[in-house]
């Protein structure tokens, strides 16, 4: 048997020290930049950040028999099937470093991949349990194909033949299997890239020509009118009751857009590139001048966090990588990765904004995948390329009223310092219900000082992907979206679940003016045993306050319906209550004023407040039972 130090050439990476100039180091080894710094500056150090976090994570005891090589993951108390994604970043670093410990780690993760997930076929499980879902094989296959390509002349002779071997096994497995109906839009859309990648390295014509089919089929799901990327979910071909297909924002932007622009560019095949370009121009006018993506509307937005999308690997391979078609770009890059700095805790990546402050493990596949897109910027990017994001205007930075996109029945505003979204978005993923919110729902309202006032959750919070997903334990937990809610005989009907409802909006007044008219309905779009429930809610923004309005055509008990609105609040910010049907939270320095024409009351809650992994905010849980509620909201 020979052992895992034959593997390296060692004498590839003699010596410790840093290269390149991209690191200004401490004791540590790394020192955490600026929130101003250039996005390769920020992107080395966070990428060497997040990789000594793995390290230490990394089983080394081979006592452990089944997780030995594996890096363990503290919030699921197990090794995730993809860990050997990590095998890329990893040979970047033993390349800058010059230091083995990063290669004596991809070797460990290599043979953990070869004992528990790999397959006979050429795949590689998605976790290592029998029947686990094989199409991540592509992303596996890319990681290892770039760190051969790259960094092959680090590796011992017998363990790059072996690599090399393993992966035309998994490339003949992509390039059988892999179609355009093959799971979701994402994978075929990656096997364009890792094909096309594959082919080059390993000299097999048949993949690149795969390669080229699919990034060249994959044009066709850009929606016609707004240039989205659809097919995250089913069913593909068929457009649901408003005209929409299936569209999820952070699949999208951290994983189908990187991969055709990777394939573009490594084959320099322009037509794509000018179609990519233009489809990340549309996704772009969703990114939130924080560096937050607005995914509360996108079909699988169960995975969506905040700064992007829980198991996916990040917008910078997209975005960073073509700011030479428009300047932008960089920004999005920039402040994408700058929020990710902020959500990141003793080297690993949170899942949100306040999962730290919730004192909420984190998953560390979060790490693990985005530690990738950081690898392919300072593997591919121009870092002699500095743009000054200053300069640079994101989409909603700017003040431009209102935009409708119709492909996905959906209104963003921007007022003052409000943006905000509106959906009516009437295609679920797949056959789930009370996914994403829709009927109207106000999903985002964001302000300059504060961020995320009002944001959306799951209507009900389900582990679709189980595996990729955290537990919800806590018995107070409830959907952040605001909305009209009635219990009745063990159902909940809400007015955020009508796939149906229909939304108007006007500017009047120097005011804009969104009016929503839906049902309450159930999961399955049924109304209450007694008949329908009409709701119109009105959302008035002017540029120093948004006022709501919720009213309902039945005259119900006042202890059956409720008109419920969590404020995003950390357990940190104090409430002042004025009056009851007036509060102040201190959001130091500015103060968020709530007032509304009946009482506010408090929910129940787990300290004062309940926190959603979906996208991982803390809110305080406020409702009025009462019909015909204006609600007032004000920052200062």
């Amino acid at each position: 048997m020979i052992s895992r130090r034959s593997f390296i050439k060692t004498s590839a990476i003699a010596g410790t020290g840093l290269v390149g100039g991209l690191y200004s180091t401490n004791v540590l080894g790394f020192e955490i930049p600026k929130p101003n710094t250039d996005l390769y500056q920020l992107s080395a150090s966070l990428m060497q950040d997040w990789a000594a976090a793995l390290l230490r994570l990394q089983i080394t005891d081979k006592t452990r028999t089944d997780d030995y090589g594996g890096i363990w993951c503290p919030a699921d108390k197990a090794v995730h099937g993809r860990v050997g994604d990590t095998i890329y970043p990893f040979f970047y670093l033993a390349d800058q470093t010059k230091d083995s410990k990063y290669i004596d780690a991809s070797v460990l993760l290599y043979r953990w991949m070869e004992n528990r997930v790999s397959q006979p076929d050429g795949s590689w499980l998605n976790e290592p349990v029998k029947g686990s879902w094989k199409g991540t094989t592509v992303f596996a296959a890319i990681a290892m194909a770039e760190a051969l390509k790259n960094y092959g002349q680090l590796m011992d002779t017998a363990f790059k033949n072996e690599m090399t071997a393993r992966l035309k096994k998994a490339g003949d497995y992509i390039h059988t299997n892999f179609n355009m109906d093959y799971g979701n839009i994402n994978y075929p859309v990656t096997a364009s890239y890792g094909l096309s990648l594959l082919g080059e390295i390993l000299d097999v014509p048949q993949f690149k020509v795969r390669g080229k089919e699919l990034a060249h089929l994959a044009l066709q799901f850009i929606s016609k009118k707004d240039s989205f990327l659809y097919g995250e979910g089913d069913p593909l071909y068929q457009a649901s009751k408003k005209g929409c297909f299936s569209v999820d924002l952070g699949y999208n932007v951290e994983e189908s857009l990187p991969s055709l622009v990777m394939y573009g560019l490594l084959t320099k095949d322009e037509e794509v590139l000018g179609a990519v370009t233009r489809c990340m121009q549309t996704h772009m006018q969703f990114m939130l001048p924080d560096g937050g993506w607005d995914n509360s509307w996108g079909t699988r937005n169960y995975k969506w966090t905040y700064w992007g999308s829980r198991t996916s690997d990040g917008c910078q391979s997209a975005y960073a990588l073509m700011a030479n078609r428009d300047a932008r770009f960089y920004k999005v890059a920039l402040k994408n990765t700058q929020l990710m700095q902020q959500c990141t805790k003793d080297g690993l990546l949170y899942g949100g904004p306040h999962y730290i402050a919730h004192q909420v493990t984190p998953c560390v596949h979060h790490t693990f995948s985005h530690i990738k897109a950081l690898t392919t910027v300072l593997q591919y990017g121009d870092p002699q390329t500095k743009l000054n994001p200053d300069k640079l205007i994101l989409p909603r930075e700017e003040n431009y009223g209102s935009r409708f996109f119709p492909d996905i029945q959906t209104w963003l505003i921007a007022k003052g310092n409000y943006k905000a979204t509106i959906t009516g978005y009437d295609r679920e993923y797949k056959k789930t219900t009370n996914g994403h919110a829709t009927g109207g729902a106000l999903t985002m309202l964001w302000h300059k000082k504060t961020g995320p006032l009002m944001i959306a959750s799951m209507n009900d919070y389900q582990l679709y992907e189980a595996g990729n997903m955290q537990p919800d334990s806590d018995p107070f937990s409830m959907s952040l979206t605001p909305r009209i809610e009635i219990k009745l005989n063990g159902s909940i009907y809400r007015n955020i679940s009508d796939l149906d409802a229909a939304i108007e909006v006007k500017t009047e007044h120097n005011q804009i003016i969104a009016t929503t008219h839906s049902k309450l309905v159930d999961k399955d779009q049924q109304s209450p045993p007694s008949g329908p429930i009409n709701c119109t809610v009105t959302y008035c923004f002017a540029d120093e306050k948004v006022i709501m309005k919720f009213s309902y055509d039945k005259n119900i008990h006042a202890d059956q319906v409720k008109i419920i609105f969590p404020v995003i609040a950390k357990q940190e910010e104090k409430i002042s209550t004025i009056s009851n049907r007036e509060l102040r939270i201190d959001k130091k320095p500015s103060v968020v004023k709530i007032s509304a024409n009946h009482p506010i009351t408090q929910m129940p809650s787990t300290n004062g407040r309940v926190f959603n992994f979906v996208p991982g905010y803390e809110a305080v849980p406020f409702c009025i039972a009462q019909n015909d509620v204006v609600i007032e909201v004000g920052v200062v």
